[in-house]
């Protein structure tokens, strides 16, 4: 019996031991499970904060696009902004079927015979009527002329009578009213030989227009068998002129003039430069037209630059944008040496003055 109490004494001994090596097992267990539970919970928080990240990009980045396409959206139109494009279509509309009615009513000589009822239309068919081109700054010209070949006062009424009417032609100032537009009006209430173009823009780069409004003025106030422009440095011999158109009066849809051609001058800067030069063709040459100093118009060539006035394309020299008009009618082209200004002849009825 004594054998035994060692024995029993030393087995809670041994169960002890077994107890305390599956407790070791069972945490060393836990804390792998720990160590992989927070290594998975590690790389879940890494892939949340990655896509936050970049859903954070992608949402600046579309706002970036979004920004810009905004930029280059067109704005929305107001009430008030459609309603002014609508009104600026029906003003352009009107605009063209002011300018038709207006070429109709000259077609059928309206404008014509409003003037005559006026009093502004003198009735009598005339021989010529010549506008010499002037400008502001050429008051010493004008009395010079008055002084030599053109009549002043009595002498130009009585002019008239025998169906030749004179004008120095001239528009009006850019700044209406002002004291070039004063000077001219005044020197007129004295000399009684202007013909004042109200709808042009007297200027140097104007001049081609010139021509259409002195041709459809002159013919809307006098009825003529010609019409003729001349250039404010010219000295006419006036009864040699008045001769040469009494001889051809009869002659319908007459071109009158120097009759030229010439390079087109297609660089910039240079004298008589043409801006709209390759419109000439490979050879840059002009078509025939007569030199601006002096031509002359018969009255039906006249009447349709008055009527087509609106849609007359000009160039940038007057000589060359009525011979353009002209290249389209069945004109007849005289080249008449009388008229060539600078040439030498003796019997010429025109000079340089």
């Amino acid at each position: 019996m004594d054998h035994s109490s060692p024995y029993r004494e030393g087995l809670p001994t041994s169960t002890t031991s077994s107890s305390s090596k599956a407790e070791r097992r069972w945490r060393s267990k836990s804390l792998n499970t720990s160590i992989v539970m927070a290594f998975f919970s590690c790389v879940a928080w890494l892939y949340v904060a990655g896509r936050l990240w970049q859903d954070a990009e992608n949402r600046n980045l579309l706002a970036n696009l979004l920004k810009k396409n905004a930029d280059q959206r067109p704005k929305v139109l107001t009430v008030e902004d459609k309603l002014m494009v609508l009104g600026c279509k029906d003003l352009e509309t009107r605009i063209v079927e002011a300018e038709m009615e207006l070429t109709l009513a000259k077609s059928q000589g309206y404008l014509k015979n409003q003037l005559q009822q006026s009093g502004s239309y003198s009735g009598k068919r005339l021989l010529a009527v010549i506008g010499v081109y002037t400008g502001f700054g050429s008051r010493l010209k004008r009395n010079a002329f008055r002084g030599s070949w053109m009549p002043k006062g009595d002498a130009l009424r009585t002019l008239e009578e025998r169906g030749v009417v004179i004008r120095f032609v001239i528009g009006r100032s850019a700044n209406r009213g002002d004291s070039l537009d004063r000077n001219i009006d005044e020197e007129n209430r004295r000399t009684k030989d202007f013909l004042i173009l109200e709808s042009h823009e007297e200027a140097q780069e104007e001049l081609p227009k010139k021509a259409k409004f002195f041709f459809s003025t002159a013919i809307q106030n006098w009825d003529a068998d010609f019409y003729v422009k001349v250039d404010d440095n010219i000295d006419l011999d006036l009864e040699g002129l008045i001769e040469l158109l009494a001889s051809r009066r009869h002659q319908d849809s007459a071109y009158i003039g120097c009759m030229k051609s010439g390079d087109v001058i297609t660089e910039e800067g240079k004298a008589w430069y043409e801006p709209e030069w390759w419109k000439f063709g490979d050879e840059k040459s002009y078509f025939r037209h007569a030199g601006g100093s002096l031509l002359i118009l018969s009255k039906n060539l006249a009447q349709y630059i008055n009527i087509n006035s609106v849609s007359l394309k000009t160039y940038a020299h007057d000589d060359v944008s009525v011979g353009s008009w002209m290249m389209g009618l069945q004109a007849t082209y005289i080249d008449d040496s009388h008229l060539c200004c600078s040439n030498s002849r003796q019997d010429k009825v025109c000079s340089l003055a």
